[in-house]
Order: C-alpha cells, then structure tokens, then sequence
C-alpha cells in the first residue's frame, strides 16, 4: 500500500479495480487545511485520462504489472507477431490498438518488454531512447539557419521526426520514444 504521498509519477496502482499509471503528481496545501496530493492517472486498459485527489488519510495500493523480454518478429496485415524471447517456436500476435504507439521504434529482431496485469496484456514497453537508421533524408538547403534548421526525415521504421540539417541519409540517430524528438548523431 502506498501512502497518499507516496503515489508519484511513474508508478502504477489500484484504482476501482483497474491499473492506471501516474503522471503527474502534485502534493499541496490550501491555506490551513491538510496537504492533497493531486493526480492525473491514466488507465492502461482503456486509456482514459482522469484527475483524481488523494487525501492525507487515504491510501493506493501498488498494482502487481508483470514485464517479460518478447521478441519482434514482423508485421502483417494489421496484426503484429511476437515471440518469447528464449524460445522462438511461442508465436503469438498482438493487435495494433495492443502495441499502440510503441511499435515505431522497434525494428524486427529487436526486444521489447510485454507488459500485462492480471494475465491481461496491457501492451508493451519500449527503452526510452532507441537507435535507427535515416532511411530518407533531404539535402540541407541554405538559408536562415541561424537559429538552427530542421528538416523531416524518415526513419527505417517508417517513423518521421524532425531532425538537424547536417543528418544524411544512412546514419543512425537516436530517438527519445517518449517525446518521439531527435536526441543525437551517433555516428
């Protein structure tokens, strides 16, 4: 059980029977009451965005979310197959609601980790920076660029993001999946 200011960004708990992860916490005090601690939690089942309080009496319970290494193995008609990461005969598939947003910066071969909550499959949760190859890239043009130029360029994922103008075709960048933003060149 987690105390009322204990439930920080990050973290997943219990609420009315459904898992749902914090993304923001606030603990404050009006004027000469007793401190709350303001959330805004989002449910990992149906994805709703909620705000809720929690005050100082009240306490959430840490939900029990399971992770396991899978592997990426291709797409196909909608449909994104998996298998365990030890034993490639395990196939399974998941649906594109399931991998959501995630899957754009996960190349075939590549592991990820498979997230569920009382045997429900959540969905699943990728490193937070990832490195992938500029697969389309057009040539800088000259011009204003004394506050930086950025142009979008296509990834080997079929991601596009905007990036600086001295990235070219065939490097490999790498991308924060949180904020989907260019971090760096790598080489």
């Amino acid at each position: 059980m987690l105390e009322y200011n204990e439930i920080k960004e990050r973290k997943v708990i219990v609420y009315e029977g459904a898992p749902f992860e914090i993304l923001t916490s606030h603990v404050f005090r009006k004027q000469q009451r007793k401190p709350v601690n303001a959330v805004k939690m989002k449910n990992l089942i149906t994805g709703k965005v909620m705000e809720v309080s929690f005050h100082q009496s009240e306490k959430a319970e840490e939900a029990e979310v399971e992770k396991r290494k899978i592997k990426f193995l291709y797409e196909s008609k909608g449909k994104y197959w998996f298998c365990e990461e030890k034993d490639p005969s395990k196939r399974f598939e998941l649906e594109a609601d399931t991998v959501a947003d995630q899957i754009k910066y996960v190349k075939q071969n590549n592991t990820v980790d498979l997230v569920s909550f009382q045997d429900k499959i959540l969905g699943i949760e990728v490193p937070i920076k990832v490195e992938l190859k500029v697969t389309d890239a057009p040539p800088a043009v000259k011009g204003n660029t004394a506050q930086g130029g950025l142009k979008q360029i296509t990834l080997e994922t079929g991601l596009t993001v905007n990036a600086p103008m001295f990235v070219n075709e065939g490097d490999v960048i790498r991308i924060n999946t949180e904020t989907g933003d260019y971090v760096e060149r790598v080489n």
